[in-house]
């Protein structure tokens, strides 16, 4: 039978339950065993897709297009688990699904309440991935043990044991230790108090894991257990890390954890195999080299809103042997101040995707600078967008070049509302998303990175390049080398004439992993590695 690990936190929010989730997916498949991930949103949103990266942090698309939470991004560069609309669940999918089912007569003119009906469904949700052939489903539940919203999803996996057996099932609390430098000790109540939550909720963890900014001793986990009633040895301590979140899973194993969820689910698992794993870490730990990039968003001064922009800067870089030092630009910033004061010295510039007029004059302002001073430069959706107006205004003279989303009446709308898009009123889930493929033009500069013609990348836009302006931009110099199959859509771009200047309409980000970056990462750092060696070294 298929094990289930439900994975939960308390005290605070944000203590890496995901990262953790994902750390412990991958030490499982690292001993042969076959993983599949899982997130619980108690929030009422059917997804994230409509709210603000303020609030969420950034969409994570899936190929069968399932607008998701950040931390699935944790799942696919951690594990090998095969990701879909299954592997995230919100309150509000839940209770949509039991309305709909409501609506249809089948509760037979029943009462409908949480439980059975709300709980059953979290549990019919959870079992889907319960498949012959999958070992461990793990599956983390959002927010902290006691926030209201949460509560039928810990009901729900509290039946689940009574289901399933016991001995299929494992519960995992991550809680913080908070270290207070007056009285210069590490304190263990606020742990002590949330696992009492979760016992009255009638779960009793099997194993805690707990966040700490330094090492707590023998002393502080052996009061835990004890008041927690748990084994000894099933206190984890997880202590922040200190140059990657890649270590993670190795602090994990140096307190054996893989070996104590193996033995508590009785799974036959081979032994664990780390070296490839080491290597990386080395090359983490021990950079040859560094760049600078600079990173031109609307969100810049919340880091999870382009969390996956960032991992694959340093994928890239575990690639290069180089650190990446990313420069953070608000887009809105070169709109008032000199770009060169703020983009000198600089070794590539980025701009991510987005939505929204605020910020894209700045951003055009720093394609731009990259183009004319023959800095790297990378666009990724909007970022792509931003690039065709820029070189449609300064290159070839169309001085009223917009997007149709920000000037409906511009004369030139070189990217425009795609066709599928007309009349759409309905915000979420209605935008081309998931992998879609594309064909690349051979000789490109997209095409020799990833050594093949024929690509698949996952999308999330509503607006595309038009097709009527082709040919004026092959004949100025911007090359469309990336089309759909049926050659309608452009979905790549290029400037040849330029050390390394390419834009994409889809979002290679979600395609990276840490030993496997993505090649236009990988490629957009190695040119920027080349103009950095190639620049005059200044004087101290």
């Amino acid at each position: 039978m298929t094990r289930h690990i439900f994975v939960t936190g308390g005290v605070v929010s944000s203590l890496g339950k995901g990262l953790t989730s994902a750390s412990i997916g991958m030490l499982l498949e690292r001993r042969g065993l076959t993983v599949r991930m899982q997130k619980l949103d108690p929030y009422i949103n059917v997804d994230p897709g409509t709210m603000s990266p303020y609030q969420h942090g950034e969409v994570y698309v899936l190929d069968d297009g399932a607008e998701t939470d950040l931390d699935l991004g944790h799942y696919e560069r951690f594990t090998s688990s095969p990701l879909n609309r299954d592997s995230n669940y919100t309150t509000g999918q839940i209770y949509q699904t039991v309305i709909e089912k409501e609506r249809r007569g089948e509760y037979l003119g029943g009462t409908v309440q949480v439980v059975p009906h709300i709980t059953d469904e979290i549990k019919r949700c959870i079992r889907k991935l319960a498949v012959p052939g999958v070992d461990v489903v793990i599956t983390e539940l959002g927010g902290t043990v006691g926030d209201i919203e949460g509560l039928p999803f810990l009901e729900a996996i509290r039946q689940i044991p009574l289901d399933v057996g016991k001995e299929n099932c494992l519960f995992v609390h991550l809680t913080l230790v908070p270290y207070l430098k007056a009285a210069r000790e590490a304190k263990t109540k606020p742990t002590q108090h949330s696992v009492q939550q979760l016992r009255e909720i009638g779960i009793q963890p099997d194993i805690l894991i707990c966040r700490t900014e330094r090492p707590i001793g023998r002393e502080h986990t052996d009061k835990i257990a004890l008041f927690c009633n748990v084994e000894k040895r099933a206190v984890i301590e997880e202590v922040d890390k200190e140059f990657s979140i890649y270590e993670v899973p190795l602090g994990l194993v140096e307190h054996g954890l893989d070996e104590l969820i193996v033995e508590k689910l009785s799974l036959s698992a081979a032994p664990l195999e780390l070296d490839d794993y080491h290597d990386l870490i080395h090359r983490i730990r021990n950079p040859r080299h560094e760049v600078t990039i600079a990173v031109v968003g609307k969100y810049i001064d919340h880091r999870d809103a382009y969390k996956s922009i960032y991992e694959s800067l340093d994928h890239a870089g575990f690639q290069h042997s180089t650190r990446i030092i990313v420069k953070r630009v608000e887009a809105e910033e070169l709109e008032r101040q000199d770009t060169d004061a703020l983009l000198n010295g600089v070794d590539g510039v980025l701009v991510p995707g987005g939505f929204g007029m605020r910020g894209v004059d700045g951003k055009i302002q720093a394609v731009r600078w990259a183009r004319e001073n023959r800095v790297p430069y990378f666009g990724i959706c909007l970022g792509m967008q931003c690039a065709v107006v820029e070189f449609a205004r300064n290159v070839m003279h169309l001085d009223d070049a917009n997007s149709s989303e920000f000037a409906a009446d511009t004369q030139h709308p070189v990217i425009c509302l795609l066709e599928e898009q007309q009349g759409i009123d309905e915000k979420g889930g209605t935008m081309r998303l998931g992998a879609q493929r594309c064909l690349l033009a051979e000789g490109s500069r997209s095409a020799m990175a990833y050594g093949t013609l024929d690509i698949s990348e996952r999308h999330r836009h509503r607006y595309e390049f038009n097709p009527d302006y082709r040919e004026q931009f092959i004949h100025a110099g911007m090359v469309p080398v990336g089309t759909s199959p049926d050659g309608t859509l452009v979905e790549v771009v290029e400037i040849p004439d330029h050390p390394w200047f390419v834009a994409v309409q889809y979002h290679p980000e979600f395609r990276s992993q840490p030993n496997h970056p993505h090649p236009l990462f990988a490629g957009f750092i190695e040119a920027a590695l080349k103009l950095r060696s190639e620049r005059p070294r200044q004087l101290v």
